[in-house]
């Protein structure tokens, strides 16, 4: 057991920092929490934080752990390579003080197999919610070929919803823990455009109905409007990227307690590094919705949705070591989110999406030991979350 005193804690679900904080972590998990000194009956390990903040981990609801952000090679992966590459891109995760993700596709399903593995054989990786392949009709986004002769796909390739039904209901007897829709076309995919329709609404419901009736969530790969408007009448969890969520379509989603994703990172990335190197339908695309993009999330933080962290993170140029910051970074300086409201989007509003909440996402009583220490305050100014050299503990334990 150990307690860390003189500690200022943003706690993850208010919106004022506690000072002057102390904590014992004992078993993983957060016991006492209480303000100025240490009562002298706790005889414990003693850690003076100096004054320093410390905030929940960070949760990252979006990314894609197979993908190389470098090479941007989408096809004809085998699951060795995608395997390898999880690996290093989830220990970047974690270095940079993401402690839990949802991942929303992987190929081979090996988002599940990494989750079942990573207690039996102690990787200091992030929790996992998988989402293992996901949903696409075929011809869609996510109609990718895999292994060396390409006679694997990423997706479970849809088309009716009876088929629909019978690969949502594979998916979770794989052990996935998410089911993740493709609605719309998308900036990456060669064949579609971002306002194309995809998933019919008929067979995004039977995914909903089907993920409801087991307790778990629906997550909408939805960019265009008319494509985020048929996820929303199918009943799904998460609208991710949303670049033409409209107004109407952003009050249902407050009123219904429908989250949004955006992934500005994505965008932004490619805009920023990927002009000169990218496949030229993606750098077009990219163009046409970017100032789009920004404006249509900063209207839906107006309006009250709960948004969300995540960044999409493996697509071209969006790094697992530097996004979840710079997504952070992006929500505050271009869609107009205050410090506080990008702090819960990556802690409270994240554990709710990803139904997590009775173990992460807060710092209290009984809840993993999942924290960062920082220098600076970052409900002041959200830049204290990209500290190179933070302290970085999964349930108690120092990993950085």
């Amino acid at each position: 057991m150990t307690v860390f005193y003189n500690a200022n804690i943003f706690n993850g679900k208010d919106t004022e920092v506690m000072q002057n904080q102390w904590f014992e972590v004992a078993d993983g998990k957060f016991k006492q929490i209480g303000v100025g000194n240490v009562p002298a009956s706790i005889d414990e390990k003693k850690v003076n934080l100096q004054g320093k903040f410390v905030m929940p981990g960070l949760i990252n609801a979006h990314t894609h752990m197979m993908m190389n952000p470098v090479t941007n090679k989408l096809e004809y992966l085998t699951e060795a390579e995608v395997t390898v590459t999880a690996l290093k891109n989830l220990r970047d995760l974690i270095g940079s003080g993401v402690t839990y993700i949802r991942d929303c596709g992987c190929a081979f399903n090996v988002d599940i197999k990494l989750k079942k593995l990573r207690d039996q054989l102690d990787l200091v990786i992030p929790e996992i919610v998988a989402s293992g392949r996901p949903m696409s009709m075929t011809g869609g986004h996510g109609d990718f070929r895999e292994d060396e002769d390409g006679n694997i796909n990423w997706s479970y390739l849809v088309d009716s919803p009876d088929e629909m039904r019978k690969s949502v209901r594979t998916a979770f007897k794989e052990g996935a823990d998410n089911i993740k829709v493709m609605a719309t076309g998308g900036v990456m995919s060669a064949g579609d455009n971002v306002n194309d329709t995809a998933l019919t609404m008929a067979e995004m419901k039977v995914a909903v109905e089907e993920a409801h009736d087991k307790s778990k969530r629906v997550a909408a790969h939805a960019q265009g409007n008319k494509g985020i408007g048929n996820a929303l009448k199918a009943g799904v969890d998460s609208i991710e990227h949303g670049i033409y969520v409209d107004e109407k379509q952003a009050e249902f989603m407050k009123e219904n307690n429908v989250y949004l994703v955006p992934t500005l990172n994505a965008a932004a990335s490619i805009s920023k590094y990927g002009r000169d190197s990218l496949p030229a339908h993606m750098t077009r695309k990219n163009d046409l919705v970017k100032h789009d993009f920004f404006e249509h999330v900063a209207m839906a933080i107006q309006k009250g949705v709960k948004v969300v962290v995540g960044t999409d993170a493996g697509t071209p140029f969006n790094s697992f070591k530097t996004g979840t910051w710079e997504e952070m970074e992006l929500l505050v300086n271009k869609a107009g989110a205050t410090p506080t409201q990008a702090l819960f989007g990556a802690t409270k509003y994240a554990a709710e999406l990803l139904n997590i909440t009775e173990g992460y996402g807060s710092i209290e009583s009984g809840k993993f030991a999942d924290f960062l220490v920082l220098d600076q305050d970052p409900t002041q100014y959200i830049t204290a979350v990209a500290q190179t050299d933070k302290q970085v503990f999964k349930k108690g334990v120092q990993i950085k």
